[in-house]
């Protein structure tokens, strides 16, 4: 059985992966709703745990997978806050939007 390149986690797509979380925390830090700024607070540490530990799972230990599970945890946080007007961001490319 040949492995379907959708189905392999690549560096090509891990680096993806950190690059579009990474762009997106960065708006979603510049975006927060003032009337939200606790719950911001709260999912933007999350995130920044998430995107740590997929650093962590990657580099120290070479473990794409959990690196690319963990990234994806930290992306649902951010789309989370989106949806729910908490960052006020409109680029549907990084984020679920309105």
């Amino acid at each position: 059985m040949v492995d379907n390149p959708d189905n392999v986690i690549t560096k090509v797509k891990l680096d993806k992966y950190f690059s579009v979380t990474v762009e997106a925390l960065g708006i979603a830090e510049k975006s927060v709703n003032p009337v939200s700024n606790d719950d911001a607070l709260i999912i933007l540490d999350m995130v920044k745990r998430y995107v740590s530990d997929a650093k962590f799972f990657r580099d120290d230990k070479g473990d794409w997978v959990n690196a690319f599970a963990a990234l994806n945890y930290a992306h649902g946080w951010l789309d989370t806050g989106s949806k729910l007007g908490i960052f006020l961001v409109d680029d549907d490319r990084l984020f679920v939007v309105k």
